[in-house]
């Protein structure tokens, strides 16, 4: 059983939105079963934060916007390899919403992502170029949390590399795999591996106490 401490445990909720569950531009398979686990631990939580993918429609991430490639492709961007997705989460469409179901009341703060149009962002706390920062880890140390469990969207992606900055921030790292979901087998399996190799705890919610 994990023992939850009121003053210096956090809730991370990672990308919680239509486009990346069923019928939506960049789903993970039953992704939106991640809702009702997530809001069943929410009220647990005495701090917690959402991330939310936030893409200007011409985002360098898009395979449409590199003629002659397609999606799941890579490219070589200014930072390095990068994957070309779907269209997704564009600012302002009800696919880049948190989740209507979602109990977003309970957030005491909803960090937008990916919102520069030249660098992806997977991780809550550093962009893809691995140098430009978010501000999470500064509002989390502000509050004196230590302890941060994640749940959301999608393994082997941003919820996984938000895992490891956390770990590498000195944070301990609990990943709900019952609250989590994966776009295909293969990126999450390559995300326990390397979750693994940085000491984060995968745990269910139901190990709660």
């Amino acid at each position: 059983m994990i023992r939850i401490a009121p003053d210096h445990d956090l809730l991370l909720v990672v990308d919680v939105q239509p486009d990346f569950m069923p019928g939506g531009a960049l789903p993970a398979a039953d992704g939106d079963a991640v809702v009702p686990a997530i809001n069943r631990i929410l009220p647990r939580f005495s701090h917690a934060v959402a991330t939310q993918d936030w893409h200007p429609v011409d985002h360098a991430s898009f395979a449409s916007q590199h003629p002659g490639k397609a999606a799941f492709e890579t490219v070589r961007l200014f930072y390095g390899e990068q994957v070309l997705w779907p269209d997704h989460c564009v600012q302002g469409t009800p696919g880049a919403a948190l989740h209507p179901a979602l109990d977003a009341a309970r957030f005491q703060m909803v960090l937008r992502k990916g919102f520069r149009r030249a660098i992806d962002s997977y991780s809550a706390f550093r962009e893809n170029d691995r140098a430009t920062q978010t501000g999470l880890h500064g509002y989390l140390a502000e509050r004196g949390i230590r302890r941060i469990f994640i749940a959301g969207l999608a393994r082997g992606y941003c919820t996984d590399v938000s895992a490891e900055d956390a770990a590498d921030l000195g944070y301990q790292v609990v990943l709900l795999e019952d609250a989590c979901r994966g776009i295909t087998p293969e990126a999450t399996a390559a995300g326990t591996r390397r979750l693994r190799d940085k000491g984060v705890l995968l745990a269910r919610s139901d190990e709660l106490g």
